[in-house]
């Protein structure tokens, strides 16, 4: 049985579309550190990892040698009393997702830096709900965001097969290996549930 604390309502890849990412060189250990480095550099006030592995850091990080049957990563942390989180399973070996996890935060903390002003956090995509953590998740979005339907190029009130087909057609699009980006992914993700009404498809 799987230890993964996925975030309740957050699609899953199905295993026969995890992909085998050659890109990175880095071992599980050194990513790991970077991670725990580049949380420790945001000064987040708690964090914690989560992976279908038993054996782990007391920080939920993977110890270097895990090799879960679940590649799946999850990365949970507090900042000024509100939740956030980020999830990877896209890919086969969990030391891809949890490098992809730490390329995506490092990357956005970098954004941070950079004296642009802009509507909310760069860590807004991460927040989860206020209250129980058990609730479903949501990603907030800024008052200026796409409306579903326009995010996945479809008519407002379109059936749900083509929803569905353009959902398939957009994260292929939104995927970091294709361009796209971890934010992209959410959005199109994200606007497939608004439209289907939380189904899974």
């Amino acid at each position: 049985m799987s230890n993964l604390d996925w975030p309740r309502g957050w699609d899953r890849t199905p295993e026969s579309e995890r992909e085998r990412n050659r890109s990175f060189e880095a071992t599980l250990a050194r990513t790991t550190e970077d991670l725990a480095t580049e949380l420790d550099r945001m000064g987040v006030d708690h964090w914690r990892a989560s992976t279908g592995n038993g054996h782990t850091k007391s920080n939920g990080l993977p110890l270097h040698n895990a090799n879960p049957d679940d590649p799946g990563f999850v990365l949970r942390w507090s900042d000024d009393g509100e939740e956030f989180a980020v999830a990877c399973d896209a890919y086969s070996r969990l030391r891809d997702n949890v490098r992809t996890v730490y390329k995506w935060v490092h990357e956005t903390r970098m954004r941070g830096n950079r004296p642009v002003e802009t509507g909310d956090s760069e860590f807004a995509a991460a927040r989860l709900p206020p209250g129980d953590a058990d609730e479903d998740v949501i990603v907030a979005g800024s008052a200026t965001s796409k409306p579903a339907h326009e995010v996945l190029g479809v008519d407002a009130y379109a059936a749900d097969s083509e929803v569905v087909d353009a959902y398939h057609e957009r994260v292929k699009e939104a995927h970091p290996d294709h361009g796209g980006s971890e934010e992209e992914l959410y959005r199109v993700r994200d606007a497939k549930e608004e439209m289907l009404g939380g189904d899974d498809a």
